[in-house]
């Protein structure tokens, strides 16, 4: 990010969440996607990189309706993170939910721009899906084998989760970025 880049030269006026946070060329903003993205300005960004919410714990209904720390945290009460939300809706309204949000940061978006989702193998279909609705240029997909996971007898292990990309339309070929690996091996802490 340019040093000139700050929350009140992107964003709409009134629209800047209260909760936020940051640092030099960073920023958390911490609100409901599908308002925040609406706020930004038109093709101030050069990249997404995002991990959402994946909606994909549980193979039942009330498995699915958990909340995030019963269905993704083996932590102690005391230590446990916050809960979520977005983390209990069923693939189809996941995949539009996702559609709605790619859609409008697209547009805050410079041409060009690259995007990487992350997801696991339960939404990776309905992910590539989405990307595409919003009007993205779907290019592929790179794995994080984290190297480690829970086993389970009698299948694979589950120990890899996908970065599906994509970009705001055509790709210059000049931009100053080295050929990227396709798989990146980092365990799972």
């Amino acid at each position: 990010m340019e040093s000139n880049l700050k929350l009140e030269n992107i964003m709409q006026e009134g629209m800047i969440p209260e909760e936020h946070t940051g640092g030099e060329n960073w920023e958390i903003l911490h609100g409901d996607t599908l308002r925040l993205v609406k706020a930004f300005e038109p093709a101030v960004f050069d990249a997404v990189v995002t991990d959402p919410p994946y909606a994909s714990g549980g193979t039942k209904q009330n498995e699915r309706n958990r909340t995030t720390n019963q269905k993704y945290s083996s932590m102690k009460a005391e230590n446990a993170l916050p809960d979520f939300d977005g983390d209990n809706k069923d693939q189809r309204s996941w995949t539009h939910w996702m559609a709605e949000w790619l859609y409008d940061v697209r547009k805050a978006c410079k041409a060009g721009a690259p995007i990487c989702l992350f997801i696991d193998w339960r939404q990776y279909p309905s992910i590539t899906d989405a990307l595409q609705w919003a009007g993205w240029i779907w290019r592929g997909t790179a794995v994080w084998d984290k190297g480690n996971s829970r086993p389970q007898k009698g299948r694979f292990r589950q120990q890899a989760e996908y970065i599906v990309w994509g970009s705001n339309g055509p790709m210059p070929i000049s931009r100053p970025v080295s050929c990227l690996p396709g798989v990146f091996r980092y365990g799972n802490p």
